[in-house]
């Protein structure tokens, strides 16, 4: 609560103006003056914030509201009165707090408070070059504008200035100018508060103090590029636009990003058709004012060489040609046609997409195949998966306009994290899979939240969130879980019982919360351990899948047993809402999920069979519709190859070319998210709105393609703009009736994890900076990501006689790698590998999925000194 009173030459005597001493302080507040104003604040606030709430701005440069303060660059001196008395010198206002009866003069109504922040300005100019015609901050540069503002147009100074070898690259991406820096320390701040990376440091003392790192321990941080935009002066930049723009050259649109669930809000800077840096946008309810280095460097992947900008078709020879985009869409609907007569079409729409496209291709699937067989996992996943879906997450979103709920209610938000009383984390690693959600709980964990884990490994995320692991060895994460389901439950000789008793305790206090992966999905029985786990604690309930368009095809329908809005596609009721809206009969059967679509396709079709009477179990299929999905992604890369290769007939909308195009009969190019407007829904199920950013390039909305397929094949979508779509989507609304049980839910079995017998079982998870082609033409990012490293135990490691650093050989049935051995806190019997490794799949690489009960083992071995990596 703010009470502002205008000064006493605005108000006199008589005049009817309130009296300031008559202003009610509400309890915890107290009240002063600032420049005459007369105003409450809450006890402990600084003097900058009070100021800025009247729309008094103090200049600063170390100041940021999300940092802890620490008064380094001075700019930001007040005047300050206590009892009528001054303080003996000006005050930095970015550390004074607020006191009772202070007063407060700012450099608009104090000579000295101006007179010191004009001497600190020159002291602060006194070795910064004055090039700013070619540096990057210049036009947005707080030096420069305040200099502008108030500095003096001489210098005092006689002497050469201070100059260093520039610029020191920081990491592959972070390129620093030590002679611009101020020593405001914000980058150093953010680094160690914020993102839990203490690598860049204060370094020499007095004149010769300056930013550095330690040189055998680079800048590798998934949060680097925050330091840039937070940086107030040109000190740090970025080697993807150094020297390729001036801001004021630049158009500016809202954007969000397109790489993971978190839903981060983005600034996209272009001119001449062309994204030429993306910065993060302040969302103080998502993202606050940071996103991570992969979404905010990640865009070039669509000016590759291979992006496709015409439609292509197959001809008589084999070859793909370019071909009309009349022509494509009407071999593209005549071929969809007769594969859904003859055997039937499977849809996989994979995780990239819009709500509204998703919401489409749900509609194409149902309408013009007149299947339920789609589904947008394009990775390990199955019945019991569906299940959970459909029963604990679809239709509980914010989808349809409800408010956030951050007060204890059913949703689970950013903002809810930071009340939660204890945050259980089940098949997620969030530093990797939702960089931003790692960040709010690291805040959270900061101020005493504690945070679980159930895993296999104390991931150097989990330690920067000073988690508990609650030790799992792949496969047995669901037994761990029904011992968290009674109080005091941990059996003896468990070395972490006291910690499981104490999670247990936590989850039972209003507030907890639980956070469950896509990877939970990978081993049977987990999901069906977690619904029982918050049914009998009571705690919330959240699922963060890692692709930015999961959530939101979930709640559009693109999953076999589910219709828009979370509606069971087995429930009679829940279907005739759908057929009411859509005007059409819809197929009653549950869908199959994507390997169960991959192996129809590769089954032999019998053309004599009613696709409408076979049982979709049963049935094969004829065709695929294919938009976005990378094969190496599934969970059998090799075999869904193998399947796509048979199908009769093969529609992708895709960006570039891939696996899937090679083998398609017509592929119909999409836009890239940068070239049309829609939203994504994060994993709270928040809607993240965004605007085109550049012209299309040859591509049009899969929304769009699809609604001129369906036109094609005699139906109508109204799909053919992101508005339509939203519109119909949300009269359609979400379900409120029951939802039953889906069939095919797998049960937990400790049991079947067998002894290890001399060999490891895999863990493992993908990292965020992977080699994925999210990531493609933009080499400077790549140096930034994690070295690929074989984590074992200290007792596993102790009996090999590794030693941390020394290269072992992990080796399956399908082949073996070789990398660095890190020893770490984990399970005996596990080893760790990431799941992409110079961009190849991992379970390809080996044969051995991880998770699984009854898997065969890996072994590992020391390498000989020549096998190196690989």
């Amino acid at each position: 609560m703010t009470t502002v009173a205008p000064p006493p030459s605005a108000a006199p005597a008589g005049a009817g103006g309130p009296d300031p001493n008559e202003i009610q302080v509400p309890p915890g507040h107290v009240k002063l003056t600032i420049d005459g104003i007369v105003t409450t604040a809450p006890k402990g606030e600084l003097v900058i914030r009070a100021a800025e709430r009247l729309g008094i701005a103090i200049p600063r440069f170390c100041d940021h509201p999300l940092l802890a303060p620490v008064g380094a660059c001075r700019q930001c001196l007040v005047e300050v009165e206590m009892g009528g008395r001054p303080m003996p010198k000006p005050q930095a206002s970015c550390t004074q707090t607020v006191a009772d009866g202070m007063v407060v003069k700012t450099q608009l109504s104090s000579p000295v408070a101006e007179k010191a922040q004009r001497s600190n300005l020159e002291f602060l100019l006194l070795n910064h070059p004055l090039d700013c015609p070619v540096c990057d901050k210049g036009g947005e540069c707080p030096l420069q504008n305040q200099t502008m503002a108030n500095g003096s147009a001489h210098s005092r100074l006689r002497e050469p200035k201070r100059v260093f070898t520039k610029p020191i690259a920081v990491s592959t991406q972070i390129l620093l100018d030590r002679e611009r820096c101020v020593l405001c320390q914000r980058c150093t701040r953010f680094s160690e508060q914020i993102a839990g990376d203490k690598f860049i440091d204060l370094l020499e003392r007095g004149s010769m103090q300056q930013i550095g790192i330690n040189s055998a321990e680079p800048f590798q941080s998934y949060f680097s590029g925050n330091t840039i935009q937070i940086c107030p002066v040109g000190a740090l930049t970025s080697a993807a636009y150094r020297f390729r723009a001036r801001p004021f050259d630049l158009v500016s649109t809202d954007t969000v990003c397109e790489h993971c669930s978190s839903g981060c809000a983005l600034r996209t800077d272009h001119r001449a058709g062309g994204v030429t840096r993306r910065l993060a946008r302040t969302d103080d309810a998502v993202n606050e004012d940071w996103n991570c280095d992969k979404g905010r460097f990640g865009f070039t992947y669509v000016t590759e060489p291979d992006r496709i900008t015409r439609p292509l078709v197959r001809d008589a020879d084999g070859v793909l040609q370019p071909a009309s985009w009349t022509d494509a869409i009407r071999a593209a609907a005549q071929g969809l046609a007769r594969a859904r007569d003859t055997g039937g079409v499977g849809v996989l729409t994979g995780g990239r997409l819009t709500v509204t496209d998703a919401y489409a291709y749900a509609k194409f699937a149902r309408v013009a195949l007149r299947t339920n067989d789609i589904d947008f996992r394009a990775r390990p996943s199955g019945a019991e998966e569906a299940a959970f879906l459909a029963q604990r997450i679809a239709g509980r979103g914010l989808l349809y306009g409800e408010p956030p709920d951050t007060d204890g209610g059913s949703a689970v938000t950013y903002a809810g994290l930071e009340k939660a009383t204890a945050v259980l984390l089940v098949g997620l690693e969030p530093e990797e899979e939702s960089p931003i959600l790692f960040l709010r709980l690291r805040k959270a964990a900061r101020k005493g939240l504690p945070v679980a884990s159930v895993a296999a490994l104390a991931s150097r995320g989990l330690q920067k969130l000073d988690g508990t692991l609650l030790a799992a060895a792949p496969g047995s994460e669901p037994s761990v879980l029904s011992g968290l389901t009674v109080e005091d439950s941990a059996e003896a000789g468990v070395p972490d019982a006291a910690a499981r008793n104490r999670v247990a305790t936590l989850l039972r206090t209003p507030g907890a919360v639980v956070l469950v992966g896509e990877r939970a999905a990978e081993v049977p029985g987990l999901l069906t351990a977690v619904g029982a786990l918050v049914d009998t604690t009571g705690a919330r309930l959240a699922w963060v899948p890692r692709r930015a368009g999961e959530r939101g095809a979930l709640e559009a329908g693109a999953l076999g047993p589910l219709l828009p809005g979370g509606r069971p596609v087995a429930d009679p009721a829940a279907r005739a809402e759908v057929e009411a809206a859509w005007g059409v009969t819809l197929p009653a059967a549950p869908g199959r999920d994507a390997t169960a679509i991959l192996a129809a396709v590769a089954a032999p079709v019998d053309e004599t069979d009613d696709p409408a009477e076979t049982p979709p179990a049963e049935a094969g299929l004829a065709g695929l519709l294919i938009g976005g999905v990378e094969l190496d992604d599934l969970p059998d890369p090799a075999a869904a190859r193998t399947a796509v290769a048979a199908a009769g007939f093969v529609v992708s909308l895709e960006m570039r070319a891939s696996a899937v195009t090679a083998l398609a009969d017509v592929v119909l190019p999409v836009a890239a998210p940068a070239e049309k407007a829609g939203a994504y829904l994060d994993w709270e199920a928040r809607v993240r709105p965004f605007a085109a950013a550049l012209p299309q390039v040859g591509g049009l909305d899969d929304g769009r393609v699809l609604d001129t397929l369906g036109v094609e094949m005699d139906v109508d979508l109204f799909t053919q703009t992101p508005a339509a779509a939203a519109g119909e989507l949300g009269r359609l609304g979400r379900w409120t009736g029951e939802r039953p049980a889906i069939t095919g839910s797998a049960s937990s079995d400790a049991s079947a994890v067998s002894p290890y017998g001399g060999g490891f079982r895999l863990a493992s998870w993908r990292t965020s900076l992977d080699g994925g082609r999210g990531l493609d033409g933009e080499p400077h990012l790549a140096g930034t990501a994690k070295r690929p490293l074989a984590r074992l135990s200290p007792a596993d490691a102790a009996a090999l006689g590794v030693v941390h650093g020394a290269t072992v050989t992990v080796s399956g049935p399908a082949g073996s790698v070789t990398l660095p051995a890190a020893v770490a806190p984990m399970v005996d019997g596990v080893v760790w590998l990431p799941a992409r490794i110079d961009g190849l799949a991992t379970t390809e690489r080996l044969g051995v999925e991880p998770g699984r009960p009854g898997d065969v083992l890996l072994s590992v071995r020391p390498a000989p000194v020549s096998e190196g990596m690989s």
